[in-house]
């Protein structure tokens, strides 16, 4: 894995990249040009359960899924779903989503990996059964870190489109010229979350044209009624100007998903997932976020409604549930139930860190991967990181003890390879 301390993207004496706000400060981006115009990128994406009322859904994920989220975009057609970001972060509204436009220009299939190269970085973009997966929209820097996540998707079958850059040399990849392809798309906008809307608007209209009047009303007395009075001439004090002062900056680490709860609840969720058998089935890695957990089937020579009533008999609440157009795929989404937010700020630096974690894993024959990482904020605060990963023979529980003893911790990622049965595990602790 490519060493991401100097957070620099390295590029070849072909490629410039043009920095975007706050974007020069990340390792991803927010927005790409194309056609001489601006999209946004990297939305967190969800299903839409109400599409005729979003909006209750959308608020209830900006202040749980994505706190601070105050902007949104809707995505409509088979499987509705909504996009959440953070303005600070770079968005902007009314500003287009470059997500929807390249669903709705592939209309014709209901699955499609891609990764489009732009000046400002590798966009990949993962669509399954027209469901835009979580981490489906993001606009890489780094191009390994591109690559990697769109070879870690190949291992899935029945892509519609799979589209890659020329140079990588892919098989069965095509790149089309993303100009062309957005040209058939839809247009979609980001909006306020806050906005005023409905009954809300119509009371701030109905207050404010009760005022209007009141004070039509109180001019013409002052101008007609009221005789003039002489004007007191006093001396004008100076107006003091306070500067406005930027609000105190929430720490990455003040609110990180309680590692405990996510590594427990993601071994119940995958043992839960792992009674799913449906005659003529087969069924892919289960992979777990601190939020959900996502895994997909295969059709090898049973019938959906076979896999429909397993999955209706599991006696589990998804949030999400798609098949294929073809009926030989489906994907599901099994969220976590309340994972409390913990304050775990960091204790060790990263000299040390790393030292404790090698010997460690080695004194336990295993194998890990550490990098140091580091980012600025908007308020030019530098937030540094090791992140690791590694792959074992042991569930969640049995690293659960060891990993939740160092402060600063989050748990990014825990696959489990169905095939192998093993385990894959991703996360950061942050450090002094």
């Amino acid at each position: 894995m490519q060493d991401e301390t100097d957070e620099i993207i390295e590029t070849s004496s072909n490629d410039t990249f043009e920095p975007l706000g706050v974007e020069s400060d990340r390792a991803w981006g927010t927005r790409v040009s194309i056609g001489g115009l601006n999209y946004a990128t990297s939305l967190f994406w969800q299903p839409l359960q109400n599409a005729d009322d979003p909006y209750v859904e959308v608020e209830e994920a900006s202040e749980g899924i994505l706190e601070g989220a105050d902007l949104f975009c809707i995505k409509k057609g088979k499987a509705p779903q909504f996009g959440i970001c953070v303005s600070h972060e770079g968005y902007k509204n009314n500003e287009e989503v470059a997500a929807v436009r390249l669903v709705s220009s592939f209309s014709d299939v209901s699955s499609f990996v891609a990764v489009f190269k732009l000046k400002e970085g590798w966009w990949y973009t993962c669509v399954r059964n027209d469901i835009i997966l979580s981490d489906g929209d993001m606009l890489f820097k780094n191009e390994e870190e591109a690559k990697e996540q769109f070879m870690s998707m190949l291992a899935v079958p029945d892509w519609g489109y799979k589209i890659a850059p020329t140079e990588w040399e892919i098989d069965d990849t095509t790149y089309p010229d993303i100009e062309d392809v957005f040209e058939r798309g839809l247009t979609a906008k980001l909006q306020k979350i806050k906005a005023l809307r409905g009954t809300k608007l119509l009371t701030i209209v109905g207050i404010s044209a009760v005022v209007g009047l009141w004070l039509l009303y109180s001019i013409m007395d002052a101008i007609f009624l009221t005789p003039p009075k002489r004007p007191i001439i006093a001396p004008v004090a100076p107006k003091i100007i306070q500067p406005d002062l930027p609000p105190p900056e929430p720490k990455p680490w003040e609110k990180i998903k309680d590692p405990s709860q996510v590594m427990e609840q993601c071994l119940g969720g995958v043992l839960s997932l792992m009674k799913i058998m449906p005659p003529g089935w087969k069924m892919g890695n289960i992979v777990c976020n601190p939020s959900a957990i996502l895994t997909d089937w295969t059709r090898d020579v049973g019938r959906i409604s076979w896999l429909q009533k397993s999955l209706d008999q599991s006696g589990l609440t998804f949030s999400a549930k798609s098949i294929s157009d073809n009926g030989n795929s489906a994907i599901v989404s099994l969220p976590f139930n309340n994972i409390k937010s913990i304050e775990t700020p960091p204790t060790m630096n990263d000299y040390d860190l790393k030292v404790m974690l090698n010997n460690i894993f080695q004194s336990l024959g295993q194998t890990v991967t550490l990098t140091s990482f580091s980012y600025k904020s908007p308020q030019n605060n530098t937030y540094r990181s090791v992140k690791f990963t590694f792959n074992s023979n042991s569930n969640p529980l049995v690293w659960r003890d060891l990993l939740t003893k160092f402060s600063g911790l989050d748990i990014t990622m825990i696959k489990y390879n169905v095939g192998n049965e093993t385990w894959d595990y991703e996360g950061a602790i942050y450090v002094l």
